[in-house]
């Protein structure tokens, strides 16, 4: 029976500052990061991968909070953790001193995130089969089991949720059938970046529509004139019957937001997204009922899923964008998309980030076979670099998800890239200086 030897957690960080890829009007310069975990075991062919996504600074510390919430890992069975997937999530959870420095948020939750998305890898790896199969193979029970539900009684019981997934069952075959022939839809942020001229802006969404993409965003919020001008540009490539959709990342007070939204809306944006605080619900109610008939998107700052029930409650968005590494993997996630199918809102995963493409394939196929059984109103963020750094990159044809194939949540990286992109230490950051970080 395998164990668990050793926790391996490393900081590493790409150079995206220096093309301005992933710029928006919060974030100018950032350097995609990712507080990288392998689960370490005695059989040399059986290993758990997982990380949490930042943009540089601040990564070591987030892999510093990872190393703490994996150590109690170290020693255990793998068959042990894999058969009692909710547990091990508690079990961690609830260490009462690193629960001290959130609750459910912050680096010890982005910490946990990492650990137990490398946990679930594992799982999957030990079964031999992609992440989406195990869980879209999983019964009702096991799935309920997994999640994280505390706090959500109020509006979602164990039964209910058991309840929930039973219904659609039925159907699941032919589900996965339908995706393997089309894939799952995906729309590109790669031609939207901020920082982006006008002229890469219009080559960029010319190629995403010779890509066959539907679905294309760009970033807003620094400067009113330049938006009405790039979303002129966007929207003069993709034609009145392509969906274009802005996203400001929180830079906006609920009256500018309004304000400014309703400035954009002759482009006929699908939806706003972040565009407020990520904290605050009845802002983005706010926003939502003066923008109507212009969805409201938000999520991938969102920090737990309480935050998501209230939003839901609430009536504050049209779209969730739950992020595979801040709220504290399959656990809460699952929970989420529980909580999305009671109040009937589409779950869009965010996936601007490192690997975090290779992750919500995997969420995704899985709520349209397992739990929302629908593609109306749902598609996933797809970013197109960084790939080449992982095992198993994530394929997109088409503009949709070609389903993964190998065992596993395609979160493992090259050995290579780890050797380069280690920070400060590997090769690319020592030949140039840390001090390139600009994150």
């Amino acid at each position: 029976m395998p164990r668990i030897t050793s926790v391996e957690v490393v900081d590493v960080r790409f150079p995206t500052s220096l093309t301005r890829d992933g710029s928006d009007a919060m974030n100018k310069d950032g350097d995609y990061s990712a507080a990288y975990v392998v689960l370490h075991t005695d059989d040399a062919d059986l290993s758990g991968h997982g990380f949490t996504f930042t943009i540089g600074r601040g990564n070591d510390l987030c892999a510093a909070a990872a190393a703490q919430r994996a150590e109690p890992l170290v020693g255990r069975r793998v068959d042990e953790l894999v058969t009692d997937l909710g547990g091990i999530y508690r079990e961690l959870q609830s260490d009462t001193q690193l629960r001290w420095l959130g609750p459910d948020k912050g680096v010890v939750h982005l910490a946990l995130a990492a650990v137990m998305n490398a946990v679930w890898d594992l799982a999957a790896r030990r079964a031999g089969k992609p992440l989406w199969r195990l869980l879209s193979e999983m019964s009702p029970v096991e799935l309920v089991d997994a999640a994280d539900l505390r706090y959500l009684s109020d509006v979602l019981t164990r039964d209910e949720a058991i309840a929930l997934l039973a219904a659609k069952q039925a159907g699941r075959a032919d589900r996965i059938a339908e995706l393997e022939a089309s894939g799952y839809p995906c729309y590109t942020t790669s031609a939207g970046w901020l920082g982006y001229s006008d002229d890469k802006l219009r080559r960029l969404c010319e190629e995403a529509v010779a890509a066959g993409y539907k679905h294309v965003k760009l970033k807003v919020g620094a400067d009113l004139a330049d938006d009405i001008r790039r979303c002129g540009i966007a929207r003069d490539v993709i034609g009145p019957g392509g969906n274009l959709m802005i996203d400001a990342n929180q830079v906006w007070d609920v009256p500018e937001a309004i304000e400014w939204v309703r400035a954009l809306a002759a482009f006929d944006p699908l939806w706003i997204e972040e565009p407020t605080s990520p904290d605050d619900v009845l802002g983005h109610a706010a926003i939502r009922a003066a923008v109507a008939p212009i969805g409201v998107a938000t999520g991938e700052h969102g920090m737990n899923r309480v935050l998501f029930k209230q939003l839901f409650q609430a009536g504050a968005i049209d779209f969730c964008q739950l992020d595979a590494a801040r709220l504290g993997s399959v656990n809460e996630i699952l929970a989420v998309y529980l909580l999305a199918a009671r109040f009937g809102v589409p779950v869009c995963p965010h996936a601007g980030g490192v690997g975090l493409c290779e992750l919500v394939q995997h969420l995704s196929v899985f709520d349209y076979v397992a739990v929302s059984a629908s593609l109306e109103n749902r598609v996933t963020e797809f970013v197109d670099h960084l790939h080449e750094h992982f095992v198993d990159p994530c394929i997109v044809r088409d503009g949709a998800y070609l389903l993964p194939t190998a065992a596993g949540y395609s979160a493992e990286m090259h050995r290579r890239s780890l050797a380069a992109y280690t920070f400060p230490t590997g090769t690319y950051w020592a030949s140039r200086g840390a001090s390139e970080s600009v994150a």
